[in-house]
Protein backbone atom coordinates (compact mmCIF):
# COMPACT_ATOMS: atom_id res chain seq x y z
CA UNK A 1 0.00 0.00 0.00
CA UNK A 2 1.11 3.56 -0.56
CA UNK A 3 2.51 4.88 2.70
CA UNK A 4 1.79 8.35 4.05
CA UNK A 5 4.65 10.77 3.42
CA UNK A 6 5.44 13.93 5.39
CA UNK A 7 5.68 16.73 2.89
CA UNK A 8 7.96 19.72 3.10
CA UNK A 9 7.41 23.18 1.58
CA UNK A 10 6.59 22.94 -2.12
CA UNK A 11 6.27 19.17 -2.03
CA UNK A 12 2.49 19.24 -2.27
CA UNK A 13 2.69 21.03 -5.59
CA UNK A 14 5.20 18.51 -6.90
CA UNK A 15 2.92 15.68 -5.79
CA UNK A 16 -0.03 17.19 -7.64
CA UNK A 17 2.09 17.71 -10.73
CA UNK A 18 3.36 14.13 -10.50
CA UNK A 19 -0.15 12.72 -10.20
CA UNK A 20 -1.44 14.82 -13.09
CA UNK A 21 1.46 13.73 -15.26
CA UNK A 22 0.97 10.11 -14.27
CA UNK A 23 -2.69 10.10 -15.32
CA UNK A 24 -1.69 11.36 -18.76
CA UNK A 25 1.17 8.86 -18.97
CA UNK A 26 -1.07 5.96 -17.92
CA UNK A 27 -3.56 6.77 -20.65
CA UNK A 28 -0.80 6.95 -23.25
CA UNK A 29 1.30 3.95 -22.21
CA UNK A 30 -1.00 1.32 -20.80
CA UNK A 31 -2.35 0.74 -24.29
CA UNK A 32 -5.40 1.64 -26.39
CA UNK A 33 -8.63 1.38 -24.46
CA UNK A 34 -7.02 2.15 -21.09
CA UNK A 35 -8.72 4.67 -18.85
CA UNK A 36 -7.82 6.74 -15.77
CA UNK A 37 -8.28 5.30 -12.22
CA UNK A 38 -11.77 3.93 -11.62
CA UNK A 39 -12.17 2.25 -14.99
CA UNK A 40 -9.21 0.16 -16.03
CA UNK A 41 -11.02 -2.44 -18.06
CA UNK A 42 -10.67 -0.94 -21.51
CA UNK A 43 -11.94 -2.45 -24.70
CA UNK A 44 -10.39 -5.75 -25.65
CA UNK A 45 -8.45 -5.91 -28.88
CA UNK A 46 -7.99 -9.26 -30.58
CA UNK A 47 -4.49 -10.63 -31.00
CA UNK A 48 -2.69 -10.13 -34.26
CA UNK A 49 -0.49 -12.79 -35.79
CA UNK A 50 2.16 -11.37 -38.12
CA UNK A 51 4.32 -14.32 -39.00
CA UNK A 52 4.01 -18.07 -39.18
CA UNK A 53 6.34 -21.02 -39.45
CA UNK A 54 6.87 -21.94 -35.78
CA UNK A 55 5.90 -25.11 -33.98
CA UNK A 56 4.07 -24.75 -30.63
CA UNK A 57 6.37 -24.13 -27.70
CA UNK A 58 7.38 -27.01 -25.50
CA UNK A 59 9.85 -27.58 -22.75
CA UNK A 60 13.12 -29.13 -23.76
CA UNK A 61 14.97 -28.67 -27.06
CA UNK A 62 13.31 -26.27 -29.47
CA UNK A 63 12.46 -26.94 -33.12
CA UNK A 64 15.30 -27.48 -35.52
CA UNK A 65 16.16 -24.34 -37.45
CA UNK A 66 17.51 -23.96 -40.93
CA UNK A 67 19.71 -21.05 -42.00
CA UNK A 68 19.63 -20.33 -45.69
CA UNK A 69 21.62 -17.51 -47.19
CA UNK A 70 18.42 -16.54 -48.99
CA UNK A 71 15.65 -15.54 -46.56
CA UNK A 72 12.40 -14.04 -47.74
CA UNK A 73 11.83 -10.49 -46.55
CA UNK A 74 8.75 -11.52 -44.59
CA UNK A 75 10.81 -14.12 -42.69
CA UNK A 76 13.42 -11.66 -41.40
CA UNK A 77 11.37 -11.29 -38.22
CA UNK A 78 9.47 -14.28 -36.88
CA UNK A 79 6.75 -13.61 -34.32
CA UNK A 80 5.63 -16.55 -32.23
CA UNK A 81 2.75 -16.58 -29.74
CA UNK A 82 3.50 -19.43 -27.36
CA UNK A 83 0.75 -21.76 -26.25
CA UNK A 84 -0.26 -24.11 -23.44
CA UNK A 85 1.67 -23.39 -20.21
CA UNK A 86 3.53 -20.59 -22.01
CA UNK A 87 0.41 -18.79 -23.21
CA UNK A 88 0.92 -15.03 -23.03
CA UNK A 89 4.61 -15.15 -23.96
CA UNK A 90 5.47 -13.68 -27.37
CA UNK A 91 8.86 -14.29 -28.99
CA UNK A 92 10.30 -11.93 -31.59
CA UNK A 93 12.98 -13.85 -33.47
CA UNK A 94 15.38 -11.95 -35.76
CA UNK A 95 16.33 -14.05 -38.78
CA UNK A 96 18.75 -12.27 -41.15
CA UNK A 97 21.66 -14.71 -41.19
CA UNK A 98 23.14 -13.27 -44.38
CA UNK A 99 23.19 -9.80 -42.79
CA UNK A 100 24.23 -10.88 -39.27
CA UNK A 101 20.77 -9.78 -38.10
CA UNK A 102 21.68 -6.17 -38.84
CA UNK A 103 19.03 -3.46 -39.05
CA UNK A 104 17.86 -3.14 -42.64
CA UNK A 105 14.98 -0.97 -43.78
CA UNK A 106 12.83 -4.07 -44.10
CA UNK A 107 13.70 -5.44 -40.65
CA UNK A 108 12.96 -2.09 -39.00
CA UNK A 109 9.65 -1.94 -40.85
CA UNK A 110 8.75 -5.42 -39.63
CA UNK A 111 9.80 -4.66 -36.06
CA UNK A 112 7.69 -1.50 -36.11
CA UNK A 113 4.65 -3.41 -37.35
CA UNK A 114 5.08 -6.17 -34.77
CA UNK A 115 5.57 -3.77 -31.86
CA UNK A 116 2.54 -1.70 -32.89
CA UNK A 117 0.41 -4.84 -32.73
CA UNK A 118 1.86 -5.89 -29.38
CA UNK A 119 0.91 -2.55 -27.83
CA UNK A 120 -2.79 -3.26 -28.28
CA UNK A 121 -2.85 -7.00 -27.63
CA UNK A 122 -4.12 -7.42 -24.08
CA UNK A 123 -3.34 -11.15 -24.14
CA UNK A 124 0.40 -10.51 -24.29
CA UNK A 125 2.06 -10.90 -20.89
CA UNK A 126 5.80 -10.93 -21.69
CA UNK A 127 7.88 -10.34 -24.83
CA UNK A 128 11.20 -12.07 -25.51
CA UNK A 129 13.54 -10.75 -28.20
CA UNK A 130 15.99 -13.33 -29.49
CA UNK A 131 17.95 -14.36 -32.57
CA UNK A 132 17.17 -17.20 -34.92
CA UNK A 133 20.76 -17.17 -36.15
CA UNK A 134 23.47 -19.07 -34.22
CA UNK A 135 26.16 -16.86 -32.69
CA UNK A 136 24.49 -13.54 -33.58
CA UNK A 137 21.97 -11.48 -31.64
CA UNK A 138 22.14 -8.32 -33.76
CA UNK A 139 25.18 -6.70 -35.36
CA UNK A 140 23.64 -3.22 -35.43
CA UNK A 141 23.19 -1.25 -38.62
CA UNK A 142 23.33 -2.90 -42.03
CA UNK A 143 26.44 -1.05 -43.18
CA UNK A 144 26.19 -2.37 -46.74
CA UNK A 145 22.73 -0.88 -47.06
CA UNK A 146 23.84 2.25 -45.21
CA UNK A 147 26.71 2.79 -47.67
CA UNK A 148 24.15 3.05 -50.49
CA UNK A 149 22.20 5.82 -48.74
CA UNK A 150 22.94 9.44 -49.42
CA UNK A 151 23.48 11.80 -46.50
CA UNK A 152 19.88 13.03 -46.54
CA UNK A 153 18.59 9.48 -46.05
CA UNK A 154 20.79 8.48 -43.11
CA UNK A 155 19.29 10.83 -40.51
CA UNK A 156 15.65 9.86 -41.10
CA UNK A 157 16.54 6.15 -41.10
CA UNK A 158 18.41 6.41 -37.80
CA UNK A 159 15.44 8.33 -36.40
CA UNK A 160 13.18 5.46 -37.41
CA UNK A 161 15.48 2.94 -35.72
CA UNK A 162 15.49 5.09 -32.58
CA UNK A 163 11.69 5.34 -32.65
CA UNK A 164 11.25 1.57 -32.96
CA UNK A 165 13.67 0.92 -30.10
CA UNK A 166 11.82 3.51 -28.00
CA UNK A 167 8.54 1.76 -28.77
CA UNK A 168 10.04 -1.50 -27.52
CA UNK A 169 11.20 0.24 -24.35
CA UNK A 170 7.68 1.59 -23.83
CA UNK A 171 5.82 -1.68 -24.31
CA UNK A 172 3.48 -2.02 -21.32
CA UNK A 173 4.58 -5.59 -20.51
CA UNK A 174 7.92 -7.02 -19.34
CA UNK A 175 10.48 -7.47 -22.10
CA UNK A 176 13.53 -9.75 -22.06
CA UNK A 177 16.51 -9.72 -24.42
CA UNK A 178 18.07 -13.17 -24.88
CA UNK A 179 21.63 -12.51 -26.08
CA UNK A 180 23.08 -15.77 -27.36
CA UNK A 181 25.68 -14.17 -29.61
CA UNK A 182 27.09 -10.93 -30.96
CA UNK A 183 25.23 -7.74 -29.91
CA UNK A 184 27.04 -4.69 -31.26
CA UNK A 185 25.97 -1.08 -31.76
CA UNK A 186 22.27 -1.00 -32.47
CA UNK A 187 22.02 -4.63 -31.41
CA UNK A 188 23.06 -3.73 -27.88
CA UNK A 189 20.82 -0.67 -28.00
CA UNK A 190 17.92 -2.98 -28.82
CA UNK A 191 18.82 -5.13 -25.81
CA UNK A 192 19.19 -2.04 -23.59
CA UNK A 193 15.60 -1.10 -24.40
CA UNK A 194 14.41 -4.35 -22.79
CA UNK A 195 13.60 -4.54 -19.10
CA UNK A 196 15.85 -7.55 -18.52
CA UNK A 197 18.90 -8.84 -20.38
CA UNK A 198 20.32 -12.34 -20.17
CA UNK A 199 23.34 -13.57 -22.12
CA UNK A 200 25.51 -16.58 -22.76
CA UNK A 201 29.05 -16.29 -21.40
CA UNK A 202 30.33 -16.53 -24.98
CA UNK A 203 28.22 -13.58 -26.16
CA UNK A 204 29.97 -10.35 -27.19
CA UNK A 205 28.41 -6.94 -26.72
CA UNK A 206 29.40 -3.32 -26.99
CA UNK A 207 28.60 0.12 -28.38
CA UNK A 208 31.29 0.36 -31.04
CA UNK A 209 30.05 3.31 -33.09
CA UNK A 210 32.99 5.59 -32.33
CA UNK A 211 35.14 3.24 -34.42
CA UNK A 212 33.08 4.43 -37.40
CA UNK A 213 33.37 8.10 -36.40
CA UNK A 214 29.73 8.25 -35.26
CA UNK A 215 28.00 7.82 -31.90
CA UNK A 216 25.29 5.42 -30.72
CA UNK A 217 22.06 6.68 -32.29
CA UNK A 218 19.44 4.24 -30.97
CA UNK A 219 19.41 5.39 -27.38
CA UNK A 220 22.77 3.98 -26.32
CA UNK A 221 24.21 7.23 -24.97
CA UNK A 222 21.20 7.51 -22.65
CA UNK A 223 20.33 3.94 -21.67
CA UNK A 224 23.83 2.59 -21.09
CA UNK A 225 24.67 5.22 -18.42
CA UNK A 226 21.35 4.53 -16.74
CA UNK A 227 22.14 0.81 -16.72
CA UNK A 228 25.77 0.79 -15.53
CA UNK A 229 26.60 4.34 -14.43
CA UNK A 230 27.89 7.41 -16.24
CA UNK A 231 31.64 6.98 -15.85
CA UNK A 232 31.80 3.35 -16.97
CA UNK A 233 29.37 3.99 -19.84
CA UNK A 234 31.61 6.80 -21.09
CA UNK A 235 34.63 4.51 -20.88
CA UNK A 236 32.95 1.78 -22.89
CA UNK A 237 31.61 4.16 -25.55
CA UNK A 238 34.86 6.14 -25.84
CA UNK A 239 36.89 2.94 -26.22
CA UNK A 240 34.32 1.01 -28.32
CA UNK A 241 35.16 -1.88 -26.02
CA UNK A 242 33.42 -5.24 -26.47
CA UNK A 243 32.53 -7.29 -23.38
CA UNK A 244 31.80 -10.99 -23.08
CA UNK A 245 28.92 -12.31 -21.00
CA UNK A 246 30.87 -12.61 -17.76
CA UNK A 247 32.26 -9.08 -18.09
CA UNK A 248 28.81 -7.72 -18.92
CA UNK A 249 27.37 -9.39 -15.81
CA UNK A 250 30.18 -7.98 -13.66
CA UNK A 251 29.36 -4.37 -14.66
CA UNK A 252 25.60 -4.83 -14.36
CA UNK A 253 24.84 -4.70 -18.06
CA UNK A 254 22.98 -8.02 -17.91
CA UNK A 255 21.06 -9.77 -15.13
CA UNK A 256 22.06 -13.38 -15.82
CA UNK A 257 24.94 -15.09 -17.61
CA UNK A 258 24.82 -18.74 -18.70
CA UNK A 259 27.31 -21.18 -20.15
CA UNK A 260 26.32 -21.73 -23.76
CA UNK A 261 24.66 -25.07 -24.50
CA UNK A 262 25.01 -27.37 -27.49
CA UNK A 263 21.94 -25.90 -29.18
CA UNK A 264 23.28 -22.35 -28.83
CA UNK A 265 20.18 -21.02 -27.07
CA UNK A 266 21.13 -20.91 -23.38
CA UNK A 267 20.11 -17.26 -22.96
CA UNK A 268 16.79 -17.87 -24.69
CA UNK A 269 16.00 -20.78 -22.37
CA UNK A 270 16.78 -18.63 -19.35
CA UNK A 271 14.55 -15.89 -20.77
CA UNK A 272 11.74 -18.43 -21.09
CA UNK A 273 12.21 -19.47 -17.47
CA UNK A 274 11.96 -15.84 -16.36
CA UNK A 275 8.90 -15.22 -18.52
CA UNK A 276 7.19 -18.25 -16.97
CA UNK A 277 7.80 -16.74 -13.53
CA UNK A 278 5.97 -13.59 -14.66
CA UNK A 279 2.91 -15.36 -16.09
CA UNK A 280 1.02 -16.11 -12.82
CA UNK A 281 1.03 -12.48 -11.69
CA UNK A 282 -1.82 -10.00 -12.18
CA UNK A 283 -1.61 -8.50 -15.70
CA UNK A 284 -2.78 -5.02 -14.70
CA UNK A 285 -0.38 -4.99 -11.76
CA UNK A 286 2.50 -5.96 -14.03
CA UNK A 287 1.73 -3.13 -16.43
CA UNK A 288 1.44 -0.43 -13.80
CA UNK A 289 4.46 -1.74 -11.87
CA UNK A 290 6.57 -1.30 -14.99
CA UNK A 291 5.12 2.14 -15.55
CA UNK A 292 5.77 3.20 -11.96
CA UNK A 293 9.38 2.04 -12.10
CA UNK A 294 10.14 3.57 -15.49
CA UNK A 295 8.57 6.93 -14.69
CA UNK A 296 9.88 7.03 -11.13
CA UNK A 297 13.48 6.60 -12.24
CA UNK A 298 13.28 9.86 -14.20
CA UNK A 299 12.11 12.12 -11.37
CA UNK A 300 12.92 13.05 -7.74
CA UNK A 301 11.81 10.77 -4.91
CA UNK A 302 8.81 12.87 -3.84
CA UNK A 303 7.39 12.88 -7.36
CA UNK A 304 8.28 9.21 -7.71
CA UNK A 305 6.23 8.38 -4.62
CA UNK A 306 3.31 10.29 -6.13
CA UNK A 307 3.67 8.25 -9.30
CA UNK A 308 3.65 5.05 -7.25
CA UNK A 309 0.50 6.20 -5.43
CA UNK A 310 -1.27 6.98 -8.71
CA UNK A 311 -0.21 3.62 -10.15
CA UNK A 312 -1.41 1.78 -7.05
CA UNK A 313 -4.77 3.49 -7.47
CA UNK A 314 -5.01 1.89 -10.91
CA UNK A 315 -5.13 -1.58 -9.31
CA UNK A 316 -7.75 -0.91 -6.60
CA UNK A 317 -10.95 -1.07 -8.74
CA UNK A 318 -9.86 -4.13 -10.73
CA UNK A 319 -11.55 -7.53 -10.67
CA UNK A 320 -8.09 -9.09 -10.51
CA UNK A 321 -7.40 -7.51 -7.11
CA UNK A 322 -10.60 -9.02 -5.68
CA UNK A 323 -9.75 -12.36 -7.27
CA UNK A 324 -6.31 -12.26 -5.67
CA UNK A 325 -7.84 -11.72 -2.22
CA UNK A 326 -10.41 -14.46 -2.76
CA UNK A 327 -7.78 -16.91 -4.02
CA UNK A 328 -5.63 -16.18 -0.96
CA UNK A 329 -8.60 -16.78 1.33
CA UNK A 330 -9.52 -20.03 -0.45
CA UNK A 331 -5.87 -21.17 -0.63
CA UNK A 332 -5.90 -21.70 -4.40
CA UNK A 333 -4.03 -20.23 -7.38
CA UNK A 334 -5.66 -17.00 -8.61
CA UNK A 335 -7.33 -16.89 -12.02
CA UNK A 336 -6.50 -13.44 -13.31
CA UNK A 337 -8.13 -12.02 -16.45
CA UNK A 338 -6.43 -8.65 -16.74
CA UNK A 339 -9.60 -6.80 -15.69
Amino acid sequence: MAAAVALGPGASGRLQAGVARLVAVCSARLGPGSRPPGSLAGRQVGPAVWAQGWAPAARGPGPRRGYSSEVKAEDELRVRHLEEENRGIVVLGINRAYGKNSFSKNLIKMLSKAVDALKSDKKVRTVIIRSEVPGIFCAGADLKERAKMNSSEVGPFVSKVRAVINDIANLPVPTIAAIDGLALGGGLELALACDIRVAASSAKMGLVETKLAIIPGGGGTQRLPRAIGVSLAKELIFSARVLDGQEAKAVGLISHVLEQNQEGDAAYRKALDLAREFLPQGPVAMRVAKLAINQGMEVDLVTGLAIEEACYAQTIPTKDRLEGLLAFKEKRPPRYKGE
